[in-house]
């Protein structure tokens, strides 16, 4: 199915660039879901596309996902098939051929795709990644395609519009979290997301603090909890987020 789902994606790409009425040099891609997951593939794989936003989806389902649960066929299938499955079909194998700008969406507790998973994912791409990471974000068509950020990502790449907040990587220093971010449209909002639960990514409780802002910076204090997980999301007045990766203390 893979290999067949990846092929028709790639040639309803050169069928809608072939179109007098399409601007060939400005097409993207997003999908939900197994759509995530072909985006995923897709995009480290045809370098006509411009900017790819997978919802949900992302790499290697083998090792924790909800096709490891013991009762589906991918969890029953010798070590040597599955083996044979990541090298060709897993999105694991094709993300460090994205060449776009690519936004990855996910919630905290996704049931399909965890957020260990996703951030692993991430850190695959060798270019520009953007992430927006929502707390308990329900896994649907409707959900998938309601974040805002969706549409204000790809404008910004193929419209010129206005770009989401850029955050770099998490600073943990004297028991505070802090993140420099660039943001053109003004930055409203910041917080700390954050779990002291282990185990299934799944059934995690996260908690929420505001953070501070400050010029260019937004920060806020670690409880004293440990092992601790968090990170850090900014919010633009368009109320689009943009967040951080998550790290770990033990």
């Amino acid at each position: 199915w893979t290999y067949h789902a990846v092929a028709a994606v790639i040639r309803g790409h050169s069928l809608l660039a072939s179109r007098k009425e399409v601007d060939a040099n400005r097409i993207g891609i997003t999908g939900i879901s197994w759509g995530g997951y072909l985006t995923s593939i897709v995009a480290g794989l045809d370098d006509r596309l411009k900017v790819a936003v997978p919802v949900y989806g992302c790499g290697f389902l083998h090792e924790n996902s909800a096709w490891m649960d013991g009762t589906s066929r991918f969890s029953k299938i010798t070590p040597e098939q599955r083996a044979l499955w990541v090298k060709f079909f897993d999105p694991s194998r094709y993300l460090p051929g994205v060449r776009c700008p690519i936004l990855f969406l996910n919630g905290t507790n996704d049931a399909a795709y965890p957020l260990d998973s996703h951030q692993k994912s991430r850190r695959l791409v060798p270019g520009r990644v953007d992430r927006c990471i929502t707390p308990r974000m329900p896994h649907s068509h409707v959900d998938g395609w309601a974040p805002k950020e969706i549409g204000l990502y790809v404008d910004s790449v193929l419209r010129s519009g206005d770009p989401l907040p850029v955050l770099e990587p998490i600073e943990t220093a004297g028991g505070k979290a802090t993140a420099r971010f660039t943001a053109k449209v003004p930055v409203v909002k910041g917080q700390l997301h954050y779990t002291t639960d282990t185990g299934r990514w799944q059934d995690r409780q996260w908690k929420a603090v505001d953070a501070q802002l400050g010029e260019g910076l937004v920060s806020a204090e670690l409880p004293k909890e440990r092992p601790l997980t968090y990170f850090l999301n900014v919010v633009d007045q368009r109320d689009a987020t943009v967040s951080t990766d998550y790290v770990v203390l033990p």
